[in-house]
């Protein structure tokens, strides 16, 4: 309607009344479970909208291909609107399509029973074994696999902390990232699921990986994780860096105020040691505050690397 509007195209009928009317009952409906009621109000709004694209298309054409070539993308969107809503699973293996604005949005199952399902984009998260520093945050489109996502957040890891001669070597991870021991070569992965090849030291330290769900929980109510406003999945990746960085920068002021300024020397003389010998003041504090890091919305159950 608001395309339609926006090219001086006038409507028939908008039913901009009974639409909105629908949309409340549905949601009321689904919340009380009444399932049969909830698809009747589904079923209305698909027959309105394809009323309206029907209209709007024909309507279009006959004004000129210009017009009907500013209305193309709009009225692909509702066509698969209405595709989709008809059945549960998606149409011809396309993606369903979650938000209007948001294309690259993905429903992502959070196995909770207050929220089963969140809208968004999946993001890992990597921190340090000891201090709880990120060292990697990534975005993932598309709604992979956890395991599948190990690869490239541990060669991003490697890339931030490359000045100062690290490297991740051994991985805690949970139980979703099970089974990618081969594709992550030189890489000691470690979980719950294989109990009896772990050392007695590894035992212990798996407990180190639960502290990164606080640090999940920080980047999405402190540091503004939960909604992304930029556009698109370039927009969805910087997001996340920028989210890592803020909380890397409060994590530092924080142990400043903690340790006091020569906190700060003996911790560059300490990485200095193992570090390349180029490694300056400047890099380092780049390194700290996550200025070298190259939506929306989830934080997927991420690595604890230790270096």
């Amino acid at each position: 309607m608001e395309a339609a509007k926006d090219v001086g195209i006038a409507l028939k009928q908008t039913f901009a009344k009974e639409g909105a009317q629908l949309g409340r009952q549905a949601g009321r409906y689904a919340h009380a479970r009444q399932f049969k009621r909830m698809r009747r109000c589904i079923k209305r709004q698909r027959t309105i909208v394809g009323r309206l694209v029907r209209e709007i298309d024909r309507k279009a054409s006959a004004i000129s291909p210009i017009v009907r070539g500013a209305l193309d993308e709009a009225l692909s969107k509702a066509q698969r609107i209405v595709a989709q809503s008809a059945q549960r699973k998606a149409v011809n293996g396309q993606p369903k399509l979650y938000a209007w604005h948001a294309p690259e949005v993905d429903c992502i199952s959070k196995g909770k029973a207050r929220q089963p399902y969140e809208f968004g984009v999946k993001v890992g998260i990597a921190s340090t074994f000891t201090g709880n520093l990120i060292v990697g945050a990534r975005a993932f489109h598309g709604n992979p696999y956890d395991g599948h996502t190990l690869n490239a957040q541990i060669e991003q890891a490697a890339i931030l902390m490359q000045d100062c001669a690290g490297k991740p070597g051994t991985v805690f991870v949970d139980l979703g990232y099970r089974g990618v021991d081969a594709d992550n070569p030189g890489v000691r992965i470690v979980h719950r699921g294989k109990p009896k090849r772990l050392t007695a030291q590894e035992r212990k330290q798996l407990k180190r990986r639960q502290a990164i769900e606080p640090i999940i929980g920080h980047l999405k109510a402190d540091h503004r994780m939960g909604r992304c406003h930029l556009k698109g999945e370039t927009g969805d990746r910087l997001h996340a860096v920028l989210c890592a960085a803020g909380y890397n920068i409060k994590w530092l002021l924080r142990m400043i105020a903690k340790k006091g300024v020569p906190f700060l020397w003996a911790l560059f003389l300490r990485l200095r040691k193992g570090a390349a010998p180029g490694l300056s003041w400047p890099v380092f504090a780049a390194w700290v505050l996550g200025c070298r890091s190259n939506r929306r919305y989830s934080a997927a159950s991420a690595p604890l690397l230790a270096a």
